[in-house]
């Protein structure tokens, strides 16, 4: 018999390799476009091996595939807002910016997530806790940005603003995995989002960038491109599943809180420096996630009513702002 307390410490590793896994992603995306691979080929190269990962995951599960031609139109879509622009953007971006400040501004997501959840998904209330949490989240962007207010130019204001995009991006993919991808076990949208952007993101590197004998390899390069294959998002994803069966979605997205943390700590080991703005920033975007997903404040300003069940006690919605469906590769 399986002892819960041994399981449940299992567990908790398991949270923790987890944001370690998607908090290194920014370390390993700067490395590799300093030793040179243009934006797209990067994304490409690191979606091949996560590629090789899944599918031999769900090869040897045996997962039944989708039937519905309208499913895989949707997956289609999702594999581009939910993995091929937040990534390009993510590395794009980090050519401009150290990789813990990249980390910071992307642990964001949940609170973009409230400002388009009540636009597109007739469920979704607006409640205190969201409005405040929306809040503080956006102060601590504001004390990020301030100290370089006065140096930034050029690339690096367009840095700051492809960062900010992808974490619409990943947003918008949350929202509309919620709205269209249903019915799926969840390892069957990771598989084909995953396929799907592969395709899409080594089509427009080799259109674009042209990467074939004009660029060299290292092997720091190649290094962070398994490191994030593999790791970011191959075995990210088995871990996520595994968390998502067993603790459920609400507890599962608090790995969100871990992404700034590792972030800053590996940035750390390259010489990325760690000032006050940067610490109370990270602090006033973590303390705003927190409070979008805390369980007090959810009084609705507006947005549906909860229904009612008859004979049943009232309760209210408001859930956190992550969302189901499949889960977004952070980085």
């Amino acid at each position: 018999m399986t002892d819960p307390a041994r399981s449940n410490r299992l567990l908790w590793l398991l949270f923790i390799a987890l944001g370690f896994m998607w908090g290194s992603s920014y370390l390993f995306i700067k490395i590799g476009v300093e030793e040179g691979l243009p934006p797209l080929t990067l994304v490409a190269s690191r979606l091949f091996f996560g590629f090789l990962v899944i599918v031999t995951v769900v090869g040897l599960a045996r997962e039944p595939l989708p039937r519905s031609a309208r499913q895989y139109g949707h997956l289609v879509v999702m594999s581009v807002v939910n993995i091929v622009l937040p990534f390009f953007l993510i590395t794009w971006g980090e050519q401009s910016m150290d990789s813990a400040l990249a980390a910071i501004l992307n642990s964001t997501v949940p609170l973009f997530v409230i400002v388009l959840a009540p636009l597109f998904l007739p469920d979704e209330q607006v409640t205190v806790n969201r409005v405040v949490g929306l809040a503080v989240g956006f102060v601590g962007v504001v004390v990020l940005f301030v100290p370089d207010l006065g140096v930034l130019e050029g690339n690096g204001l367009l840095g700051w603003l492809a960062l900010i995009g992808s974490a619409v991006s990943y947003a918008a993919g949350n929202v509309y995995a919620k709205r269209n991808v249903k019915g799926l076990r969840p390892m069957i949208p990771a598989l084909f989002q995953v396929t799907f952007a592969l395709a899409i993101s080594a089509v427009l590197a080799l259109v674009i960038e042209r990467p074939i004998g004009r660029v060299a390899v290292t092997a720091e390069a190649l290094f962070a491109v398994v490191w994030l294959g593999v790791l970011g998002s191959g075995f990210a994803y088995l871990g996520y599943f595994r968390l998502l069966r067993d603790w459920g979605a609400t507890r599962t997205s608090l790995v969100a809180y871990l992404l700034p943390v590792f972030g800053i700590a590996l940035g750390l080991l390259r010489g990325e420096p760690i000032t006050g703005s940067r610490i109370l920033g990270t602090a006033l975007i973590i303390g705003g996630v927190a409070l979008v997903n805390s369980r007090y404040g959810k009084r609705r300003i507006f947005g549906p009513r909860p229904a009612i069940a008859r004979g049943a006690p009232t309760t209210t919605s408001g859930g956190p702002a992550t969302t189901s469906g499949a889960p977004a590769d952070r980085g």
